[in-house]
């Protein structure tokens, strides 16, 4: 899926004008497709916009059309979510994640609107991909 993303390079354009803006609420979804084996999402990050740290029912493959996502990725340590790596994708990247090792939070740590393209492995036209949201009791720490 990675490959096809990259060759077939799409834009933004994508979604309309209103859909490409966001919401000042939180980070949008806009379902492009979805059938029983592979949903099609954008994802429209506002600077400063988050997710909760989390995992995925799915894998996932995904392409930075616009701007530039920080991705936090984490992993557990005994009883403690302890930050491993950090990795920001500018426009163009293609990366993707698969269960059951795919802990991570994403952000817009940028000054203007990000928009991501996602497929993921099953229908999400009635949910998301999210497996559980995970709770940090201490700030997060990289582990060495």
């Amino acid at each position: 899926m990675a490959s096809v993303l990259t060759e077939l390079r799409p834009t933004p354009r994508l979604l309309t004008a209103a859909e490409r803006e966001g919401s000042a609420a939180g980070y949008t979804r806009n379902t492009l497709h979805a059938e029983a084996d592979f949903s099609i999402t954008a994802l429209v990050w506002r600077p400063g916009q988050r997710t909760e740290i989390h995992d995925h029912l799915v894998w996932c493959t995904f392409l930075v059309l616009q701007g530039t996502e920080t991705e936090n990725i984490f992993d557990i340590e005994g009883d403690r979510l302890v930050r491993t790596a950090q990795r920001q994708r500018p426009t163009g990247s293609v990366s993707g994640v698969a269960p059951p090792d795919d802990i991570h939070q994403v952000h817009n740590a940028g000054d203007t609107v990000a928009i991501t393209l996602h497929v993921y492995g099953a229908d999400l036209s009635k949910g998301t991909s999210v497996r559980r949201n995970y709770q940090v009791r201490t700030a997060p720490t990289y582990s060495s």
